[in-house]
Parts: C-alpha cells; sequence; structure tokens
C-alpha cells in the first residue's frame, strides 16, 4: 500500500508537529535548517520578538570560495561551524535546534554537529 502524499507534503507535516512546541525565547533562541536541492541555510531566531539574530547561507560569498569542488555534506559543516561563530560573537551559546521537519541525518547532522564543535550548545 502506497504511503499517502508526496515526501515534501510529509516534511511539513512533521515540521508543523515540531514547531507546535518548539519556542526561540531570547535566552534560547531557535536554530532553523533549511536546505534545497542546491543550498544549505541555517538561522538563529528569537520568536518572542520575531527576529532573525544570526543567519548563514552557501549563498554568502565567504562560502561560495569554499564550496567549490565539496561534497554538499562537506559544505553544510561549514554553514555550521559559520553559524557558531556568528553566534558566539553575539553572545549566544545555548540554541533550540529546529531541524524543520528534515531527518536527522545528511546535511542536517553535520551542520548541527558543527554548530556544536563550534561552541552552540543544544
Amino acid at each position: 500500500m502506497p504511503r499517502e502524499g508526496t515526501s515534501r507534503i510529509r516534511r511539513y507535516a512533521r515540521h508543523r508537529r515540531i514547531r507546535r512546541r518548539l519556542k526561540g525565547v531570547a535566552e534560547r533562541p531557535r536554530l532553523t535548517v533549511f536546505r534545497s536541492l542546491r543550498h544549505t541555510y541555517a538561522q538563529v531566531i528569537d520568536d518572542s520578538a520575531g527576529v532573525t539574530l544570526v543567519s548563514a547561507s552557501t549563498l554568502e560569498q565567504e562560502v561560495k570560495s569554499q564550496r567549490e569542488n565539496k561534497a554538499k555534506v562537506d559544505v553544510s559543516r561549514v554553514i555550521g561551524g559559520l553559524v557558531a561563530k556568528r553566534s558566539a560573537e553575539k553572545g549566544i551559546t545555548r540554541v533550540v535546534f529546529d531541524r524543520s521537519g528534515y531527518k536527522y541525518h545528511g546535511r542536517v547532522k553535520a551542520l548541527a554537529d558543527a554548530a556544536r564543535e563550534g561552541g552552540l550548545e543544544f
């Protein structure tokens, strides 16, 4: 029996379930991940104020030079380290991790592990 819906619809359902209980506050903002087929994005968000505190993505000039001839997982590690470094500069050390409905493996896991190595606690 085939599963109902496409993988994108199932991801959105997982994302809604996760977001029901995850909230980023000033003391512990939310680190969210989005991945497209080509790029990876990470943001640290304070949901109570509705502002993005820190962001990093593969579209930035700083990352584009490091992106050539690397696998997407390796570039995601760079993004995780970059968002951890920028968060530390803003005084953010603890976050809540929001995987946005993606399974915790591959690029999402690489980004999270690099953020942890960079000093973020979640």
